[in-house]
């Protein structure tokens, strides 16, 4: 084998292995300088030392999806020769539908593990005499956030390289199976806890290939764990996220069922509602791709050499 049959492809693009190391030094190397210019610039205005949490995620969240998102353009324009837009993050065609979809969808599949973990007995709901409004949207924003986060690293330019590439299910793989083993370090984390998180990365991974774009994902994310913690009052892979939710959970177990401690991604239920949302998601007619999207996010994408913008 040649040097440049090591490093470069029958179509003349750096190895995806190679592309994945690449973008993976830009994001860490640009998120560190970012982070340390957002600190410096939330200390000079007063912000880091606000409680209100929207502002401190959005002090911590920002560098790192601004910093993944440049990482993409950046591997994306010179290996690749994809305009900006490819990644998924632009205003394409049908990105609002996606987002509203994958909105509607995402409290939907959520709303079928409760039932489950209801039908069973393992959950039962009470109202909060202390919920606030005010709080409940906020944390619309803070999950929107940390959702933006996850998928710009997980469903972003790692996977969509191993696609354009051909290699649909090991790029899947390669990023569901990581999103679930990061989730581990989260209290009382469990095996079924770590098999629900990987099968949701497959979720929105084959949600990314149906749509070609982002929001879909995002969304769907961010009202999972939205209708999670804010409406229903169920920990978020074993964390409170927020204090003031509209129900507070009754929680009789078992843990295989409703996850006890971690919260309802811990139990069958959720496995149960993933597949469901798998599957809707796959079959529905309404979620289809921008055909320019497709076309930018196929193999082998050295054959439509689109203009870099």
């Amino acid at each position: 084998m040649t040097i440049n049959k090591l490093f470069f492809d029958p179509h003349g693009r750096l190895r995806t292995g190679f592309r994945v190391a690449a973008f993976v030094a830009a994001f860490f190397a640009s998120a560190i300088l970012l982070s340390v210019l957002t600190a410096l610039a939330a200390n000079t205005l007063g912000a880091a030392s606000r409680s209100d949490s929207v502002i401190s995620n959005l002090i911590n969240y920002s560098p790192l999806i601004a910093a993944a998102v440049f990482g993409a353009w950046l591997c994306g324009k010179f290996f690749e020769r994809l305009p900006f837009r490819a990644f998924g993050t632009w205003f394409t065609k049908g990105w609002l539908r996606h987002a509203v979809v994958g909105f509607v969808i995402g409290c939907g599949a959520f709303a079928i593990a409760v039932v489950v973990a209801v039908i069973f007995g393992g959950l039962s709901f009470e109202v909060n005499a202390d919920a606030a409004a005010w709080s409940v949207l906020a944390a619309l924003g803070i999950f929107a956030l940390g959702a933006a986060f996850e998928e710009v690293v997980f469903r972003g330019y790692i996977l969509q390289t191993f696609v354009r590439s051909g290699w649909v299910w090991l790029g899947i793989l390669l990023t569901a199976v990581p999103f679930g083993i990061v989730h581990l370090g989260n209290p009382n984390a469990s095996v079924i806890s770590t098999l629900n998180t990987v099968l949701a990365g497959i979720w929105f991974g084959l949600a990314y290939l149906k749509t070609r774009d982002l929001w879909f994902v995002w969304s769907a994310h961010t009202a999972w764990n939205w209708m999670q913690n804010s409406i229903f009052g169920i920990e978020v892979s074993g964390l409170n996220l927020t204090g003031s939710p509209l129900l507070r959970e009754v929680d009789r177990g078992p843990e295989w069922l409703t996850g006890l401690n971690y919260g309802l991604e811990g139990g069958i239920g959720v496995m149960i509602a993933l597949v469901a949302a798998i599957v809707i998601t796959q079959y529905a007619p309404f979620i289809k791709a921008d055909e320019e999207m497709l076309a930018m996010n196929s193999e082998p994408v050295a054959d439509i050499n689109p203009s870099v913008s």
